[in-house]
């Protein structure tokens, strides 16, 4: 197949969203990482078996480490090699980006996680947040912004038709 036959990934080349960590958190700053995974990680990816849920990052040493992503392993792919799921993957990070996120993430209230997994030409990449904790009040008022919003693009909508 040639590269002009090629079609794109639907949704973007999306693979896993982490919708929780928008419900909970306010996003302050956004990094792209690389991700160091296995063959049998990235054949389950392929296939859409990915959960973000309760992903963070972690710090150790001068490497950033993503623990808590849940990918689970085919039965076809994985038959020589004993899976772990829930095992913790190494994030690629320029030293600079890497150094800045370590230091504003140990600031009290802050931390780091996983908003998604996303394809980039043949690579997975993780898009990942430094964060901060939101209040109870903070998300209702979040989901009230976001009702308003839908009601106002649906009076727009009858209005321009």
């Amino acid at each position: 197949m040639s590269k002009a036959n090629k079609k794109p990934l639907p949704g973007g080349g999306t693979i896993a969203q982490n919708k929780k960590a928008r419900h909970d958190y306010h996003i302050v700053e956004k990094y792209e990482a690389g991700l160091v995974l296995m063959g049998w990680e990235v054949k389950s990816l392929r296939a859409g078996k990915a959960q973000l849920v309760d992903s963070y990052v972690l710090f150790k040493g001068e490497e950033a480490w993503l623990v808590g992503a849940h990918l689970t392993p085919l039965n076809t792919a994985s038959t020589h090699v004993i899976a772990d799921p829930t095992r913790t993957r190494k994030l690629l990070l320029k030293r600079r980006e890497l150094d800045k996120i370590a230091r504003q993430s140990e600031q009290d209230g802050y931390t780091v996680v996983c908003l998604s997994l996303f394809w980039k030409r043949n690579k997975v990449k993780a898009d990942i947040a430094l964060v901060k904790g939101k209040k109870q009040h903070d998300k209702r008022e979040t989901m009230k912004e976001r009702d308003w919003n839908r009601q106002k693009q649906r009076v727009l909508k009858a209005y321009n038709q």
